[in-house]
């Protein structure tokens, strides 16, 4: 799909999308929990739907109605491969629950999941005797579990998802476990997991984020649940504010878990006019200055990061760039190219990426099949001078399907 953006400016009002970090994992802890579980307030992407799709193969019942979701719990062993499609999320998350069951599971994705290394899986489920094979460190996956618990130590430098799937999984097991984590990235989304489990009747104990410790024969409980917004759909919408006009967000909890609410700590050092009422957050454009943000533990911030700092009246830095590199694309090398189609001189010197302020011009663009590059380019495009074309803008399907229609309601030609 190939779309062109013209420059506009921007005023009104939008609904952030529910969180696919919170629904993808709701979804997972419903079909672990015996009884009915509600979820309210869900919306839909490509990644939800593929754990959606999962948590029906594993035998979960259920129901749709608008934005509501009623599941009746069930786990057993899925009749047909388990597909990820090119959820990152959800490869991580279901390898270590599909090894509680006892029989063999095999685990596939599609598009770029099928180029990622997943070593880390599988060392992690070795470590826990569970038996697994690999095509060379990659998909597909084949798991033969009835895993019991353990000890282990992993690698937390890449990020927090694989040890999500483990403090889902472990509780569930007959004996007590114990997680060691080197360097933990992403420390908010494991915030985010251990909320969420306490909510549905798990608990879990940890030092520091380093050493977690799991009771075993632990039992997940259905309850009423309502997902809360996006923050990182809605950081390229305040951004839009930001350089464009002026926009009010809704449904965003001012104390999310979530990392990306970290977009407000920068927007503010950056100048924008920032006004908070209840769930709902305003951005209106003002002169913004050159910034410098730590982005290791919320690396989906830096495509907007880099539309709202091409505006910036001075060069800004962005750090953590080594977290860019097996995202859907090597985003880091995607954000270069194609922001330089466009005007804006990116330079990468080790972890860190410089941005410069820019004047945009028209240029054809793609987005590398990656969602967060396509919207970073259509954002972009609302200061350019004639607009910009970004190809394979339907990437956006993974995370965010309407995002246009919601840039499109706020703008103004």
């Amino acid at each position: 799909m190939k779309i062109v953006v013209q420059p506009a400016s921007v005023n009104g009002i939008v609904a952030a999308p529910a969180s696919k970090s919170y629904l993808q994992r709701a979804l997972m802890a419903a079909t672990l929990s015996k009884g009915q579980t509600n979820l309210y307030a869900c919306s839909w992407c490509n990644d939800t739907r593929a754990v959606l799709e999962i948590s029906q193969n594993f035998g979960a019942k259920i129901e749709f109605t608008d934005d509501h979701l009623t599941i009746d719990g069930n786990f057993s062993l899925p009749e047909k491969e388990l597909n990820c499609h090119e959820s990152g999320l959800a490869l991580r998350m279901i390898s270590p629950i599909a090894a509680l069951l006892p029989g063999k599971v095999v685990i596939n994705g599609s598009g770029s999941l099928l180029s990622r290394p997943i070593d880390l899986i599988l060392d992690a489920l070795i470590n826990l005797s569970v038996g697994i094979s690999s095509n060379n460190k990659r998909l597909p996956l084949t798991i033969s579990g009835n895993m019991q618990g353990g000890d282990i130590e992993i690698d937390g430098s890449k990020g927090s998802q694989l040890l999500t799937g483990l403090l889902m999984a472990l509780p569930v097991c007959s004996e007590n476990s114990s997680i060691l984590v080197h360097n933990l990235k992403s420390k908010p989304y494991i915030e985010m997991t251990i909320g969420l489990l306490h909510d549905f009747g798990i608990e879990i104990q940890h030092l520091d984020y380093k050493q977690f410790t799991i009771e075993g024969n632990q039992s997940y409980k259905a309850i009423d649940y309502t997902i809360e917004g996006d923050w990182s759909g809605a950081a390229f919408l305040l951004v839009a504010g930001a350089i464009a006009g002026k926009v009010c967000v809704t449904g965003l909890n001012q104390t999310s878990k979530q990392a990306d609410r970290k977009i407000v700590e920068v927007l503010q050092a950056v100048g924008s006019e920032i006004d908070f009422l209840n769930n709902s957050i305003s951005i209106t454009k003002n002169q913004l200055r050159g910034f410098e943000f730590e982005a290791d533990d919320c690396p989906d911030l830096f495509p907007p990061l880099v539309t709202l700092a091409s505006q910036c009246d001075s060069p800004s830095k962005i750090h953590g760039v080594q977290r860019l590199f097996t995202k859907e694309s090597n985003r880091a090398e995607s954000l270069k190219t194609e922001f330089k189609k466009i005007g804006v001189n990116i330079e990468i010197s080790g972890n860190t990426m410089i941005i410069f302020p820019s004047k945009l011009n028209f240029g054809k663009t793609d987005a590398h099949n990656d969602h967060r590059v396509a919207m970073a380019l259509a954002v972009a495009a609302l200061t350019s001078e004639d607009g910009v074309e970004i190809d394979n803008f339907d990437s956006i399907n993974k995370s965010y399907p309407q995002f246009l229609d919601d840039l499109l309601h706020i703008t103004k030609p």
